[in-house]
């Protein structure tokens, strides 16, 4: 049993970005998608899609290089299930100078804290990618 999907999720992309493989699989969930979608939105990733292996769901997630490096240099989660973190839309920091984002789940879905900030909403900050 895991229990912490996301960090399982983030820790096969960091991965899969250091090993320079195009795609890599993760398990399927509602809100994987979201973050991948938000991800994709931003451009740290080319795209994703559900696949079905072994009888079971995953998310083929595509991924991002420029000039042969990687895009993603960081991908942390913030968020843990042993320490929540929560901030309100003020206090939502940028991420290295505005060059990286965070990844917040909000009461209107999954999105970026520009995207968070542009909606006035603030939620629990699930990862940060630069």
């Amino acid at each position: 049993m895991m229990t912490d999907p996301i960090a399982d999720m983030l820790a096969r992309i960091k991965n899969a970005c250091r090993r320079y493989f195009e795609a890599v699989d993760v398990p399927s969930s509602r809100l994987k998608a979201g973050i991948l979608m938000v991800l994709e939105r931003e451009g740290y990733i080319d795209g994703f899609e559900e696949i079905k292996k072994d009888n079971r769901q995953y998310l083929r997630v595509v991924l991002k290089y420029y000039n042969g490096l990687p895009v993603i240099k960081v991908l942390e989660r913030v968020s843990k299930p042993s320490r929540r973190v929560y901030s309100k839309m003020k206090k939502i920091s940028a991420v290295y100078n505005g060059f990286g984002i965070y990844v917040l789940s909000t009461s209107v879905g999954i999105m970026s804290d520009a995207e968070a900030k542009k909606n006035n909403v603030g939620g629990e900050i699930l990862c940060k990618v630069f």
